[in-house]
């Protein structure tokens, strides 16, 4: 990650879209809100990768550039399905996912160096390899590489254990 810039960072978060919503190619409206027994609904997941409803994660971007040193309270393991949400069609979720990471990837690419090394204190991620104080590229790279991965992954646990096949991406 070191001397990686706005764009490269950019890059990387709009391949990660790409790789997950091929991983949903295989969904329809009936099976994406079904979830296997004791696990997240396809739906779900595309929920928890949203962020909070109706302020998504971008607001913990904003936090690095307009804030010294902000703390960001994290809740890990959180779907976000709420009430709004589960009315919502494959289709909008999708839509709500592609609209935030790609706005995640528009902010960066215009950063520079000084606005990417900015940092912020996420007590959760003390005993990450990002460690608890990371900067706002690692943050970015976090999300979109580690998370969106792991959670491209777990999709197609869940594609899996529905009976559906799940597409090799990546």
């Amino acid at each position: 990650m070191a001397g990686q810039d706005g764009k490269e960072i950019a890059q990387e978060v709009r391949a990660k879209m790409v790789e997950f919503k091929k991983s949903c190619e295989v969904l329809d409206e009936d099976n994406s809100s079904r979830p296997p027994e004791g696990r997240w609904s396809p739906k779900q997941i595309i929920s928890h990768l949203c962020g909070p409803e109706g302020i998504g994660l971008f607001p913990t971007l904003k936090a690095f550039l307009e804030q010294d040193t902000p703390e960001i309270a994290i809740k890990a393991e959180d779907p976000y399905w709420s009430g709004k949400r589960s009315k919502m069609s494959l289709a909008e979720l999708l839509a709500e996912f592609d609209r935030e990471y790609s706005r995640m990837a528009a902010l960066v690419e215009g950063l520079s160096e000084e606005q990417l090394s900015r940092r912020a204190h996420i007590p959760m991620l003390k005993d990450s390899p990002l460690g608890e104080y990371p900067t706002l590229a690692q943050w970015v790279v976090g999300l979109s590489n580690y998370h969106i991965g792991f959670h491209n992954d777990h999709m197609r646990e869940i594609l899996q254990a529905l009976g559906l096949p799940g597409k090799k991406t990546g």
